[in-house]
């Protein structure tokens, strides 16, 4: 099965692609406090949401990176439905390889939930401070270990323990870089539960809809480790938050 349309059927019902909330992420932008004009990356923008409401608060220029056709169609559909005459390029491609035309040229950069595009949270840092002006923000999303899984959970998981830090690492990773930390927005197991719950909503829906789809038993494969996974053991070790940083 298709890598983006897996995430596409599990993530249909998703306004926000990561476990967090509606409310968390108004916080963020409120945050921001971002000048009319100011230019915003977003890498693995997904359906745009955070992006859209930047727009709508600040009027910033913005471009939002993301590899998925599926979800940057959700995105340019929101676009034309809610800001149709903002200065936001959507851009269909792997942000491994998106370079801006200036680097060091952006009051925001941010990825959440993606690190993996550019090998951990370390790696993400480091391409988002190379895009950020100074004095100007980062914020990323990235999971962390609450505790360490046992064996049997390392055995099944295509997780390693290496893959994550913990909580405090994740700041750690950003000052060594020079960067100052400014909030978290840590998720709750409420918000974790959404998160997953809509998941498995929306495959159950999309195999009673299309119930001849060659790749249901592809899919429900996966998505059934992945609960597995989740209600064993990540649910319990396994937390997620959002880092706001500044570029000193």
């Amino acid at each position: 099965m298709e890598f983006w349309k897996y995430y596409d059927v599990t993530h249909k019902e998703h306004l926000i692609c990561n476990p967090t909330s509606e409310k968390k992420l108004d916080m963020l932008i409120d945050l921001m406090k971002l000048e009319p004009g100011s230019k915003v990356l977003e890498i693995a923008t997904g359906k745009g949401e955070f992006l859209i409401r930047l727009v709508e608060k600040y009027n910033v220029s913005a471009i939002g990176v993301d590899l998925s056709p599926y979800h940057l169609g959700d995105a340019k559909t929101k676009v034309k439905e809610r800001v149709p005459n903002a200065d936001l390029q959507l851009i269909e491609m792997d942000g491994a390889d998106y370079k801006p035309d200036s680097p060091d040229s952006f009051d925001l950069t941010c990825c959440l939930g993606a690190s993996w595009i550019y090998n951990g949270h370390e790696g993400t840092l480091e391409y988002l401070m190379s895009n950020t002006k100074s004095k100007g923000l980062i914020v990323v999303g990235e999971p962390f270990w609450i505790s360490k899984p046992p064996k049997e959970y390392f055995n099944l998981s295509e997780v390693k323990y290496e893959s994550y830090s913990t909580h405090f690492g994740n700041v750690q990773i950003g000052e060594n870089l020079g960067l100052n930390l400014l909030y978290t927005f840590v998720s709750n197991p409420d918000e974790w539960d959404r998160y997953l719950g809509l998941q498995w909503y929306a495959t159950d829906k999309y195999v009673q809809t299309n119930p001849d789809d060659p790749d249901i038993p592809e899919l429900l494969t996966k998505l059934n480790k992945e609960k597995y996974l989740y209600l064993t053991w990540e649910r319990d070790t396994l937390g997620w938050a959002i880092y706001v940083f500044r570029k000193t």
